[in-house]
């Protein structure tokens, strides 16, 4: 139980000084292509994410292929988002997080069930 507190204040960015840099480094990576840290979520690796993104409403989806896509055209011209735009983003803003975890409690419940699941857990 100590051990699992030690891990948890050694990756919290308020306790740890390396960990708030990296924070940083990323809110800054994230935030030069006008991503947010949720867009980095590939449903293609994990069906609980695209179960998740099937569920959300539909601008949202929208939304994050739109950056998504303006992220893959900054990317390709080797140009990043103008400052006055990049002071507006907040990378760390979830919208995926919620739903993600009543996918994964209703996967983890007919598990424990023996429910045959709905959707087949494969990898493409």
């Amino acid at each position: 139980m100590a051990s699992s507190s030690w891990l948890q204040s050694l990756l919290n960015p308020n306790k740890n000084w390396f960990a708030k840099k990296h924070m940083k480094v990323i809110s800054d990576r994230l935030r030069h292509y006008g991503l947010r840290y949720d867009d980095l979520y590939d449903p293609m690796y994990d069906l609980d994410i695209k179960e998740a993104l099937n569920r959300l409403p539909r601008e949202i989806v929208d939304a994050r292929n739109q950056r998504i896509k303006r992220a893959m055209d900054l990317s390709m011209k080797h140009e990043y988002l103008p400052q006055d735009l990049q002071a507006m983003q907040t990378p760390f803003r979830s919208y995926l997080k919620d739903m993600l975890a009543l996918v994964k409690k209703e996967r983890a419940e007919r598990e424990a069930l023996g429910a045959l699941p709905i959707y087949q857990r494969t990898l493409p």
